[in-house]
């Protein structure tokens, strides 16, 4: 049965999600820095991205089952505070000199690992604090969470990086997995954790998740096509970087992430404070294919005020597409499966990313010498060409009559 509302228990849960995004945000700000600054190579920072990334990944449906079967409180408990374990790793290295690529993969990596157990648990335990009238309100609070760690991380760390090194962020991170613990282990003491009467195994679990998604198939393409629109989207978020990077400095890095990011606040704060009500698909593929137009005015040419305007009207549109899909789906799944459903969908539509992460970086490099351009040029080219898909997607999605009969 669906509790009353705890809105302000909600509060301090995201409370301590805002604090671990704006951490893990100086954390890869610093380390994407350190390594091209290294390397000179966006394919080696698309790499530590890619293995920060990918346990998240495999580790989501798994993670979802748990869920499910366990107190979601304490498995948020138990990845804030063992992810930091990896990150402690190249602090070490970083200490003992000058960290190599492979140290700094393999830490992100077991920060990941850790961190997958995250995702899942989380957004079963919103659905567990709050009444289906507050999700989308909720939803706005979670992606200005989510928005931290491109809106106050990289000002601060390039601000961090001017006067000190990488080590002084990865020291901040480390720190703010504990505030994170704490804040999550005052609202569990204040939520009696259902014991589930499940004797299912795994893979039984992973199949009820499974038949959950594909009850309506307005839900499973919805899922199919994010796993395209995140391939288009990773290649800006990976190369967004060494394109600035490579005629602009950290700190001036910084500060255009930061204005780009404010898109993403002001769109949050007014989806926050007023909801989305109606016409949910409608707003979804247009605020995709406006996303798609902001890349290919952001990658156009190397000008910093043009790529802060362009950059600002992507991240402006993310919310309103992040919003529209979680509501969707949420929407259209039972509360006691939400655990396992999330798990699957975290998997299946984020599949992209991989893509992305594993391919923009050495597409970037090569079109580089290819062209006998600066790495940053290359970085754009692919930029460009994947806004370009990413508008023709989003047309091409509001055909699905099965995606718009979800919001009824």
């Amino acid at each position: 049965m669906k509790q009353k509302s705890n809105y302000r228990k909600f509060l301090i849960l995201w409370s301590g999600e805002l604090i671990s995004a704006i951490g893990s945000g100086l954390t890869s700000f610093g380390l994407g820095v350190y390594v091209f600054q290294k390397s000179g190579s966006a394919a080696n920072m698309a790499l530590v991205t890619l293995l920060a990334f990918l346990p998240t990944l495999i580790l989501s449906a798994p993670a979802g089952v748990l869920a499910d079967r366990y107190d979601r409180r304490l498995l948020m408990m138990a990845g804030d505070g063992f992810s930091a374990l990896g990150l402690l790793y190249i602090l070490a290295c970083m200490l003992s000199g000058e960290a190599e690529l492979y140290q700094i993969c393999i830490g992100v990596f077991i920060s990941s690992v850790f961190s997958s157990l995250l995702e899942p648990s989380y957004r079963a335990t919103v659905t567990d604090l709050l009444t289906k009238e507050e999700y989308s309100k909720a939803s706005g609070m979670v992606s200005i969470a989510g928005s931290a760690r491109y809106l106050f991380s990289p000002l601060i760390a390039g601000m961090l990086l001017a006067v000190a090194d990488v080590k002084l962020l990865l020291m901040i991170d480390i720190c703010t997995f504990f505030l994170t613990v704490v804040c999550t282990a005052t609202v569990r003491k204040s939520i009696v954790a259902e014991s589930p009467e499940k004797t299912d195994s795994f893979m039984e679990s992973f199949r009820t998740g499974w038949d959950t998604i594909k009850e309506k198939r307005g839900v499973l393409i919805l899922i199919i096509v994010s796993s395209v629109i995140t391939c288009f989207m990773g290649a800006m978020q990976i190369l967004a970087e060494p394109m600035i990077l490579d005629f602009q400095t950290s700190k001036t890095l910084g500060i255009t992430e930061t204005i780009c990011a404010c898109g993403m606040l002001v769109s949050s704060i007014i989806i926050g404070a007023r909801g989305l009500k109606r016409n949910f698909t409608g707003i979804l593929c247009i605020s995709l294919a406006m996303a798609g137009m902001a890349m290919i005015g952001f990658s156009l040419r190397e000008n910093i005020v043009l790529i802060g305007c362009f950059g600002f009207l992507f991240f402006f549109m993310l919310p309103f597409a992040n919003n529209c899909l979680d509501y969707l789906v949420r929407t259209n799944i039972d509360a006691d499966k939400q655990g396992r459903a999330w798990g699957l969908i975290s998997f299946l539509s984020q599949i992209g990313y991989v893509v992305a992460y594993g391919t923009a970086g050495l597409l970037a490099d090569r079109a580089a010498t290819v062209r006998n351009i600066g790495v940053g040029r290359g970085a754009a080219s692919v930029i460009m060409i994947s806004g370009v898909m990413l508008a023709a997607v989003a047309i091409a999605l509001y055909q699905f009559k099965d995606v718009r009969k979800l919001e009824k």
